[in-house]
């Protein structure tokens, strides 16, 4: 149930974001989903590809420190107060979430959060037990 994200991380500089996606469509990687997020020296970005290891080998190749972390895409209702009452259920069982970000649906009714947690198990098992939809990497994964 967990999805396979990498982080690049980035000197905070005019170019450097097309350095790397011109490196994953040279690679023939679709990105999935992406967050940037930045201080005024460096960037994280944060991506869910097709082909995890593909897109980490040819950005190393190309000098990127490149990090692997495991994250959860959530269905979250998409109407007010959707996404409160998943945090609500995960604030009561301690779950913290570190970061989120959304990934780009092409149909259906809800929306897709990644979220990373502090206790990735646990959280999932919370989210089992409520019902609430935990996809697993290889629907988002797809082309």
């Amino acid at each position: 149930m967990k999805v396979e994200q990498i982080s690049v991380f980035l000197e905070n500089k005019a170019g450097r974001l097309a350095e790397v996606t011109h490196t994953l469509a040279e690679a023939g990687i679709n990105i999935r989903a992406l967050s940037l997020a930045d201080t005024s020296d460096f960037g994280i970005l944060r991506l869910i590809v097709h082909d995890h290891e593909k897109a980490k080998a040819a950005l190393k190749d190309k000098g990127f420190t490149v990090g692997r972390t495991s994250v959860v895409a959530v269905e979250v209702p998409d109407h007010p107060g959707g996404l409160d009452s998943i945090l609500q259920l995960l604030s009561t069982r301690g779950v913290n979430v570190e970061y989120m970000y959304a990934f780009v649906q092409q149909n259906g009714t809800n929306a897709v959060l990644i979220f990373r947690f502090d206790r990735t198990d646990q959280a999932i098992e919370v989210l089992n037990e409520a019902g609430i939809p935990v996809i697993p990497g290889d629907r988002l994964y797809r082309n």
